[in-house]
């Protein structure tokens, strides 16, 4: 998929046969909000880091380099410092890596920050029984994150709590998340079996005791 496009300023420009349904059949770039692309365009890291970067070596950078991810407030008005999280989502959504790639990204157990970049990834341009399929595993899981507020603060989070607003939300890292169908309504439209708690299977064994 990557060969069809053209990069450009930042800009995945390709013709419209190219652009599948996990691209909301828009230029994929412009999911990106662009204050926030053209902040990440003029950022020291992207400038240092991320041209050249393929599917593999993004990878190494991810792992090396990213420590927090941000939170909503931590780019709000303008003031705060673009991530190398954000830079490295904005470098993948350039890419347009192949499904296999993605979904060893989501679901590796080494590389938690990688998961976290590829969940954001997913939500972005899947199609929304994929971005349930793909992402309701990880409400599972339970690895710590950092996240970034304004100015220095950092607290502690975790991956579950991370997905849920990936699936709840508006926006997430400062970004603004293209709608999401309710689960509902695609259980009442057959695209979705019930999703069944992990807490429901625990009260059925608890009750076998009884």
């Amino acid at each position: 998929m990557s060969s069809s496009y053209i990069v450009d300023r930042g800009l995945v420009q390709g013709p419209p046969q190219a652009r599948t349904a996990r691209h909301h059949n828009i230029n994929p770039a412009l999911l990106i909000e662009k204050i926030t692309r053209e902040r990440i365009q003029d950022a020291l890291y992207w400038k240092s880091h991320c041209f050249g970067l393929t599917a593999a070596t993004l990878l190494d950078r991810v792992v090396y380099d990213v420590r927090y991810i941000d939170s909503n407030a931590s780019l709000a008005g303008g003031a705060g410092r673009v991530s190398p999280f954000l830079c490295l989502l904005y470098k993948l959504v350039l890419l347009q890596p192949e499904p296999e790639i993605v979904q060893f990204y989501l679901t590796q157990p080494t590389f938690k920050y990688l998961t976290a970049l590829a969940a954001v990834y997913v939500r972005l341009f899947y199609a929304p029984v994929q971005v349930y399929m793909l992402l309701e595993p990880l409400l599972e899981d339970y690895r710590k994150l950092r996240v970034k507020h304004a100015g220095t603060t950092v607290e502690l989070s975790y991956m579950d709590i991370f997905v849920d607003d990936l699936l709840t939300k508006e926006r997430v890292c400062g970004l603004a998340l293209p709608r999401l169908t309710s689960r509902q309504l695609l259980e009442d439209q057959d695209k979705l079996e019930p999703r069944e708690s992990p807490l429901a299977d625990e009260l059925d064994s608890d009750s076998d005791f009884d």
